[in-house]
Parts: C-alpha cells; structure tokens; sequence
C-alpha cells in the first residue's frame, strides 16, 4: 500500500472521529442547555430538540463533503456523478422519496405544531403514548407500558392523531354503569354522583350560568335501556388524560363496593337455553 493511500486512509479516518466527537459534545451541550434554558424560560423545548437532533445530521454530511472534495479518486467520481446528473436523479429520487418525505414532514411537524415534546396522543388504531423527542426522521412515542415506539414523520402528517395536550387539557371521561331493572335508579344515579364528586381529582368545569342555576358539578344520565340492564352514564371533568383516567379506574372500583352495600344490582346477561327431544 502506498504512501499516499495511506494518507487518504488516515484523512478519512481523522475527519470521520473528529465528527463523531464534535457531533456527541454538540449535543450533550444542546441537551443541557436546552433543559436549563426551558425550565427557566418555562417554554417549550420542541423546537431546541429539533436542532439537537438535525447536528449529526449536518456535520456527517459535511465531513462526508470534505472527504470527497479532498481525495482526487473520489472528487473524480463525484464529477462523474453529476455529470450523469439526469438518471441518477430519478434513481435518487425514488430511492429517497420516503427519506425526503419523513424530514419535510418534520419541518412542517416543527413550524405548525400538531404535536409537541411531552404531549400525549393517540392515534386512530388504539395506539397511545407521550412523545418524548422530535427528530428529522421520526417521533418517539414512550406508551404507558414504558415501551418506545418509533413513528416516521410522514405518518404523523398524514394520520388522523388525538392530542390531548393542544389549547386546553381539560378532559372529560364518560364511565358507564349497568343496573339491573330491579334496581332503584335515582338512588344509583345519587351513589355514582356522591361518588364522584368526593373523587380529588375531579374538577368543576360548570359554567357561570350552570352555577347560578344549580347545576351538578356532575351530571349522571340513564343513557340506555339494554336486554339486561338500564345503563348509567356519568360526565366526568379532570386536569388531563392521565387523571382522567385514573379517577375513572377509582370510581368503578368505589362504585361498585357502594353498589354491592345498599342493594344495587349489577346485572349478568341471561339467556334463556330450550332442549328439544327427539319425539318418537
């Protein structure tokens, strides 16, 4: 191997550490700084992760660049390159069409904000989760299972997505209770309502008007008088998602204890079976 060969060897691998290094440095910089400067601030930190995680990006590309333009072979065979510009650029083009796709829809991503760090969304399919980082490519989804999730760019713009955490986070949770026919409903509906509104969690969204005429913070409806049961529906007002769904885990639990003390019924399904003998 020639000397000069081994110069190039030792230029490639100079620049490919020195972006490696600068790349990790920037970004553990960035990290601490944008966690400082959000806290401080009290603003959102999207936008900072975002550039955090475009540096590796940028500085492998430009060491990429630096070690074509500086070895002859390679500088030659980048010219050859663009000098076939017109089918390469279909060829790339089809190739990267998802690649370009996912970072496009990231920036639209970073500029009109369906979604931000620490939001919690919920896609069409069931899926849920707190997005935990932005990047060029993709989101990263943390489940409640303390699973990650990782979702490209281009699905996030073209999915129909729930995002508790836009504008207000306020929620409210509909829980469902079934009696039996038996059963004495205006006691069961004032079970559910004292229930609830003991519940910590629960918050008082009534309007002024809904105040001043006495309103329940509460509002518990029959909904529906099913083969087996009259179910029970009630309106429930919580900080967020997470509370939400907490305080209905509790109520079905406190609800059903209330229900088994004072003689409310939850009913079972029947079914009625007929056996036919064989008639001789």
């Amino acid at each position: 191997m020639s000397k000069e060969t081994m110069n190039y060897i030792l230029l490639v691998v100079i620049t490919l550490a020195i972006a490696i290094v600068l790349s990790l440095i920037l970004r553990k910089l960035l990290s601490a700084y944008i966690k400082n400067y959000a806290e401080k601030l009290k603003t959102d930190p999207t936008n900072f992760l975002f550039i955090k995680n475009s540096v590796g990006f940028i500085i492998y590309t430009a060491a990429i660049i630096f070690i074509f333009s500086q070895i002859p072979y390679l500088k030659s065979l980048g010219t050859a390159l663009f000098a076939g510009a017109g089918i390469l650029a279909v060829v790339i083009g089809f190739a990267s069409q998802s690649a370009l796709s996912n970072i496009i829809s990231g920036v639209f991503i970073l500029i009109f904000k369906p979604v931000k760090v620490s939001d919690i969304i919920e896609f069409k399919d069931g899926l849920r989760g707190t997005v935990e980082e932005i990047t060029l490519r993709h989101i990263l989804i943390k489940d409640f299972e303390n699973k990650r999730i990782v979702i490209p760019n281009s699905v996030i713009s073209d999915e129909t997505i729930i995002n508790s955490h836009i504008k207000d986070e306020k929620i409210r949770k509909h829980v469902v209770f079934s009696i039996s026919y038996d059963s004495n409903i205006d006691k069961a509906i004032d079970i559910i309502r004292d229930e609830a509104q003991n519940h910590p969690l629960l918050i008082d969204n009534r309007t002024k008007e809904e105040i001043s005429n006495n309103a329940p913070v509460v509002a518990v409806r029959v909904i529906s008088l099913s083969d087996f049961s009259i179910d029970i529906k009630a309106y429930l007002w919580a900080a967020d998602i997470s509370n939400a769904f907490s305080m209905s885990c509790d109520l079905l639990k406190s609800v059903k204890q209330r229900f088994d003390r004072e003689g409310i019924e939850i009913p079972f399904p029947y079914r009625t079976i007929v056996y036919k003998k064989d008639l001789k």
